[in-house]
C-alpha cells in the first residue's frame, strides 16, 4: 500500500509502498477515508527533542472504513473515527485508562508518532477496536476526520471549569484556536473573543461565532479586549504555543484570572513567576482529551452545530501530501487539510 514515511528532519515525507497492515484479536484494519494534516506532526518533524524517528508513518486524525475485523464487535463496512491514543492492556477492556488519565497515562499508546504504531497517512491503517468510535450514518468521513481536533478544543473548555456567561479570550485561530471557541460558545460562554493576525482566519473565526475578532498588532490586546467584551477576561485559552505568548498572557491576564495553555510550545520560554504570584493567577495546562471528549463533539456534529466545512480549507490526495505538508510549515491562511488517500 501507499503511505507518506517520514525520513528525517530537513527532509519531505516520502510516497512509499509500505506492507499491508497485519491484524490480530482486538485489531481493525481500516480503509483510510480522511485524515488531517495536524501541527503537532509538523512540530515533531521539525523538532530534534521530538525524537521522531525515521520511517514513522505519521496521521492521527482520521476516519475511515473498517474492511477487517479481530473484534467480534466491529465487521466490515463499519463507518469509525479513530481516537488515536490506545489504552495498556490492562485497561483495554474499559476502553480507556481505568484511572482516569487518558494521554498523560504512561501506559498510553500513541498513533502516528513511531514505526510501530502507522499513522493513516496511508491507504490502510490498523487500529485496536478500543480506539474506534462508530460514526452515525448522518456523519461523513470529513467531519469524522475532524473529531480528533474538535475533541482537543472540547477537553480544553471541560478542563477549564469555565463559568456560564464567562468573558473568554482565545488566542489563535488556528484549528484548535478555533475548535476552542466554538466548543466554548456551545458550553454557555458569554463573550468569545478571538485574537488571530490572519485576516482570513479572524474571518472564519467571526463565522463560527466569536463575539469579537481582534488583530493583535492593530492595538493593546488588553485595551480591545475590554472595549469588545465590556471587561477584562475571565478566561484565557492561549493556542499560539510559540516562546513568550505565555508571559503575554500573565500581563495580560486581570487578578485571580486563569490561562489555560493549548498551544504547545517546542522550545524552552521564559516566565516571571512574580507577576503571576501578585495576581494569584491559576494556570492549567491541558494534553489531548478522553473518549467522553469526542462523544461530546460527536453529538454537536449529529446535531449540525459543527460543520465540518467551516473548518477545512483544502482536501488534497495523497501525491499532493509532501509538498503540502512542507507548505504549512509557514504561515498561511490554511485552517485544515485533509488527506483523501483515494484521490
Amino acid at each position: 500500500m501507499r503511505a507518506a514515511v517520514f525520513e528525517g528532519i530537513g527532509r519531505p515525507l516520502a510516497l512509499r509502498d509500505q506492507p499491508e497492515p497485519e491484524i490480530g484479536p482486538g485489531d481493525l484494519l481500516l480503509q483510510v477515508a480522511a485524515c488531517g494534516i495536524c501541527g503537532s506532526d509538523l512540530h515533531a518533524s521539525d523538532v530534534p527533542d521530538y525524537g521522531l524517528r525515521p520511517g514513522t508513518v505519521l496521521g492521527h486524525e482520521f476516519a475511515g472504513t473498517v474492511i477487517a475485523s479481530g473484534d467480534p464487535a466491529f465487521r466490515a463496512g463499519d463507518r469509525v473515527a479513530g481516537i488515536p491514543f490506545a489504552p495498556c492492556a490492562e485497561c483495554e477492556p474499559a476502553g480507556e485508562c481505568r484511572q482516569g488519565l487518558a494521554a498523560t497515562c504512561p501506559g498510553v499508546r500513541g498513533q502516528g508518532f513511531s514505526p510501530a504504531a502507522p499513522g493513516a497517512y496511508a491507504e490502510r491503517v490498523r487500529i485496536r477496536a478500543s480506539q474506534a468510535l462508530r460514526l452515525p450514518d448522518a456523519v461523513g468521513f470529513e467531519a469524522g476526520a475532524l473529531l480528533e481536533p474538535l475533541a482537543v478544543g472540547a477537553h480544553a473548555v471541560a478542563m477549564a471549569d469555565m463559568p456560564r456567561g464567562a468573558r473568554v479570550l482565545v488566542t489563535g485561530a488556528g484549528p484548535i484556536g478555533l475548535a476552542v471557541a466554538l466548543l466554548a460558545r456551545l458550553e454557555g460562554a458569554g463573550a468569545v473573543v478571538v485574537s488571530e493576525p490572519a485576516p482570513a482566519r479572524r474571518e472564519r473565526a467571526a463565522r463560527l461565532g466569536a463575539t469579537a475578532v481582534l488583530d493583535p498588532g492593530a492595538a493593546p490586546l488588553a485595551e480591545a479586549f475590554r472595549a469588545a467584551a465590556g471587561g477584562p477576561p475571565d478566561l484565557i485559552f492561549e493556542c499560539v504555543g510559540i516562546p513568550g505568548m505565555l508571559q503575554r498572557m500573565v500581563e495580560l491576564a486581570p487578578p485571580r484570572g486563569r490561562i489555560v495553555v493549548v498551544g504547545v510550545c517546542m522550545e524552552e520560554d521564559r516566565l516571571r513567576p512574580r507577576m503571576a504570584i501578585r495576581k494569584e493567577l491559576s494556570l492549567r495546562f491541558v494534553l489531548a482529551y478522553d473518549r467522553a471528549d469526542f462523544a461530546r463533539v460527536l453529538r454537536h456534529v449529529e446535531a449540525g452545530a459543527i460543520r465540518w466545512e467551516d473548518f477545512v480549507t483544502g482536501v488534497i490526495g495523497l501525491a499532493a501530501l509532501p509538498a503540502e505538508f512542507e507548505a504549512l510549515r509557514r504561515p498561511t491562511s490554511q485552517v485544515k487539510v485533509l488527506v483523501d488517500p483515494a484521490r
